[in-house]
């Protein structure tokens, strides 16, 4: 379960980063409060999974999750460059989370 709650929280804090996008700098008060109700939408589910998950990899998953899943919305919802270095860096960012899902401490 502490899985899918992990998921979730991740999912939400790539939600939480477009409405924040969108909110262009706190002017627009939809996207703004949005951006903060999913960040603790985020937080919760974040919460939630670590009453089965070890702290430390949940944690990273949970950040790895909202940086990979946001670079990606940027490239295909905002138009952002995808380089080779770009891709080598979300690649490291994959490889290090999933080594601490894996790895024993």
């Amino acid at each position: 379960m502490g899985w899918v709650f992990l998921m979730a929280a991740g999912l939400v804090e790539i939600a939480m980063a477009a409405a924040l996008k969108q909110s262009q700098d706190w002017t627009r008060p939809v996207p703004s409060a949005l951006g903060v109700l999913a960040a603790l939408v985020s937080i919760y589910l974040l919460a939630r999974a670590l009453r089965y998950l070890p702290l430390g990899p949940a944690y990273a998953i949970w950040t790895g999750i909202g940086s990979v899943g946001v670079v990606l919305m940027g490239v295909l919802i905002f138009g952002e460059g995808l380089s080779a270095p770009r891709l080598a860096c979300i690649a490291l960012v994959v490889g290090g989370t999933a080594g601490l899902r894996f790895i024993e401490g």
